[in-house]
């Protein structure tokens, strides 16, 4: 974890629910300026995380903070510096896209010059300038890159996006990843997700959540290169099938005995399924 002072830091966090722990000692550390994957399969405890940074829930012990003030004391003045996009938004349906940003920009107290600039650079971000119809009308994905969208009016340091791929088809996911990533630099986003080829797509840093434990957070590629996991060998071959079956049981240097013209050989890295399978394999042993 880093030592300067980061955009969110939980620490011995825990939540209970009855008889249910959903969180059980959680340290966390997201850095300013990172994109930061925290990852975990279904009921892991990544919305109570979420939930309890937003206000909207209570700890029952540990500590959260955000740009170093405690959640449970902030007040409107730090909520203005996040924006937020839960896994299922809403919206309005008969408002048009235009409509809504300048509906969330009232909420915010924005000038109307402010709201119009504003509008006109995040819907061209999310390639909804132009689109005239109603918001009832849009795709999930249109609809959640206008979350996003929305999320950004405020133009806040900290960008909360809970499974914000969830449920997209492929041509979706990489639209909201494309936006995700634009913003690189510009803002420190955490999101949310159990879809691991997203966070290595985008992510600098992850954390791995597995039953209200954190099994590990690090750059991601710290993490691949500790993990462990073996590299895999690739080899294209060609010949009989019965030599192709032959040579699966032999060694490399008695190839040739079997009749196999031996192709490229590839090296595949290890990637973060790899990881997440050994971390969490391990926490359920």
């Amino acid at each position: 974890m880093t030592t300067a002072t980061p955009a969110v830091r939980v620490q011995a966090l825990g939540k209970r629910f009855k008889d249910k722990t959903a969180l059980d000692d959680v340290d966390l550390d997201v850095p300013e300026g990172s994109i930061f994957g925290f990852l975990g399969p279904n009921g892991a405890g990544k919305t109570t995380t979420i939930r309890i940074l937003l206000g909207l829930a209570r700890a029952t012990s540990g500590r959260a903070e955000i740009f170093g003030q405690d959640v449970t004391a902030a007040g409107n003045d730090l909520r203005h510096q996040v924006g937020y996009l839960p896994d299922v938004p809403g919206f309005y349906p008969w408002m048009t896209a235009p409509e809504f940003l300048r509906f969330t920009g009232k909420l915010f107290g924005l000038s109307d010059d402010v709201i119009a600039e504003r509008s006109a650079a995040l819907l061209a971000m999310a390639g909804l300038e132009g689109v005239q119809h109603k918001v009832g009308g849009y795709s999930r994905g249109m609809k959640q890159r206008l979350g996003i969208a929305q999320a950004l009016m405020n133009a806040p340091r900290l960008l909360i996006l809970d499974e914000p791929t969830s449920a997209l088809d492929p041509a979706g996911r990489k639209e909201v990843l494309d936006m995700i990533n634009s913003l690189r630099g510009r803002t420190t986003v955490l999101f949310s997700t159990h879809i691991l080829a997203d966070v290595q797509r985008v992510c600098d840093e992850v954390a791995i959540l597995c039953d209200g434990h954190v099994l590990t957070q690090a750059p991601l590629h710290e993490l691949l290169a500790r993990s462990g996991a073996q590299d895999r060998i690739t080899v294209e071959a060609s010949g009989s099938e019965q030599a192709r079956a032959r040579f699966q049981e032999l060694l490399p240097g008695i190839a040739a005995q079997a009749g196999v013209d031996l192709g490229p050989v590839v090296a595949a890295e290890a990637n973060l399924e790899d990881v997440f399978l050994t971390l969490v394999n391990g926490e359920h042993r």
